[in-house]
């Protein structure tokens, strides 16, 4: 482990509480992007407008507002609708928690995009097909059409993960003591800006470098059995 003036077991755990975080907002806006996907292809108008307005307001707001909206805004607001009813209510989010929520969120309505157009991609013969062999929804959901849509939205997910990882450096501003906090405080600590900047932004890049790795495979193993057409 690199003793960096002695900071370096501080950035080592910075970069694994930054990497918890990225897990924890990818799964979230995993699950977020299939179910605004869903909403967006619904045949329900309500469904539609719902996805829509979150892709449409998540995507215009800048990600540092959503950030403090959702960590200070929110238990300001719950407390002062309490105190008008005569509760005194008080509520102090988790900086992880609000970390994982919001970024999360904001990059669900990125993935939404990405399934919603995966979706689109399955031939609708296929789609027709199974109809016509009987296959209930959820049979044809888990046969037909979830195969095809990861192998069509596999890069998409993993772009997001990368810009999603990066994107967890805003979340210093919340007092969560991951990468950006450690290197701050090393810095200041030291009076070496470049060194502990330079090293945060190397841990970054490794993160990158080794997420592009994993998802080359992925995408590998999701075309086994496919066959190339050639013009």
């Amino acid at each position: 482990m690199l003793d960096l003036h002695g900071y370096g077991r501080m950035l080592w755990q910075g970069l694994e509480l930054t990497i918890l975080v990225g897990l924890g907002a990818m799964a979230l806006a995993v699950a977020s992007g299939l179910l605004g996907a869903w909403g967006k292809l619904s045949h329900h108008r309500a469904g539609r407008w719902l996805a829509g307005t979150y892709t449409t307001v998540i995507r215009g707001v800048p990600e540092l507002i959503l950030i403090l909206l959702i960590y200070y805004g929110v238990p300001t607001f719950i407390q002062d609708l309490a105190a008008r009813a005569g509760h005194d209510l008080r509520i102090d989010l988790n900086p992880f928690v609000a970390g994982v929520v919001t970024i999360g969120l904001i990059y669900g309505a990125f993935a939404t995009e990405v399934f919603r157009g995966a979706f689109l991609a399955i031939p609708r013969g296929q789609i027709e097909a199974a109809r016509a062999f009987g296959m209930g929804r959820v049979v044809m959901l888990r046969r037909i059409v979830l195969p095809q849509m990861w192998r069509f939205a596999l890069p998409g997910p993993g772009n997001v993960w990368m810009v999603l990882i990066k994107a967890t450096a805003l979340i210093s501003v919340i007092q969560l003591d991951e990468l950006m906090p450690s290197a701050d405080i090393a810095a200041r600590a030291t009076r070496l800006p470049f060194t502990f900047f330079f090293a945060a932004s190397l841990f970054y890049l490794g993160i990158t470098v080794v997420s592009m790795l994993i998802q080359g495979r992925f995408e590998a193993w999701s075309q086994r059995g496919t066959r190339s057409v050639q013009g």
